[in-house]
């Protein structure tokens, strides 16, 4: 008898065990599932190889140039606005960087200027990215722009990109910021 009564309350223990963690998993998973996550580029990890641009399924690529203006050096020349060695510093489409002319450069005092992007015509290509960051102080990055994103489950550009720059973030913090570190960076 006492045999019987000890097997009961192990197995009651046991199935008391069981039902507890899978309380708690099914809790952990439903919090995991309420948390929604997007695609986001690594601005520290970008390469600025072009993919953007041709791998996106949007036309034009839900990827966009952002400027960090508290990085920016506003200067004359502008290595993500012109091309090396430029025939001249006007803003003529042949001294022009991007191909599609998506920054616009203002004449704030001399010597200097203000590069503002217009992301309608931005293509995603990071012409004006990978200049800025050969040449200049990198305050010109690319990101995707979640307006305009689809926010596939398995996006295209993060699959094909090199740098292994794209990470799902939670959409409640759909942007990575150049201005300081990524996660990555930290301790």
């Amino acid at each position: 008898m006492n045999d019987s009564r000890r097997t009961f309350i192990r197995s009651l223990g046991r199935a008391a065990v069981a039902v507890a963690l899978g309380g708690v998993a099914v809790a952990l998973g439903r919090r995991y599932a309420g948390r929604r996550s997007v695609w986001q580029l690594d601005p520290h990890k970008c390469i600025a190889c072009g993919r953007c641009a041709t791998q996106c399924v949007m036309a034009p690529s839900a990827v966009k140039c952002v400027h960090a203006f508290g990085m920016c050096g506003y200067c004359d020349l502008c290595t993500g606005y012109f091309p090396p060695e430029p025939p001249s510093l006007t803003t003529a489409a042949e001294n022009q960087l991007c191909p599609v002319g998506a920054i616009q450069r203002r004449f704030v005092e001399d010597p200097y200027f203000e590069y503002t992007i217009n992301e309608s015509l931005c293509i995603g290509c990071g012409k004006c990215v990978k200049g800025c960051g050969a040449f200049g102080n990198g305050s010109l990055y690319l990101q995707a722009r979640h307006d305009r994103c689809l926010n596939c489950n398995e996006c295209a550009i993060a699959q094909s990109c090199p740098a292994d720059a794209w990470r799902r973030v939670p959409a409640e913090e759909p942007y990575r910021v150049k201005d300081r570190p990524s996660q990555d960076q930290k301790g």
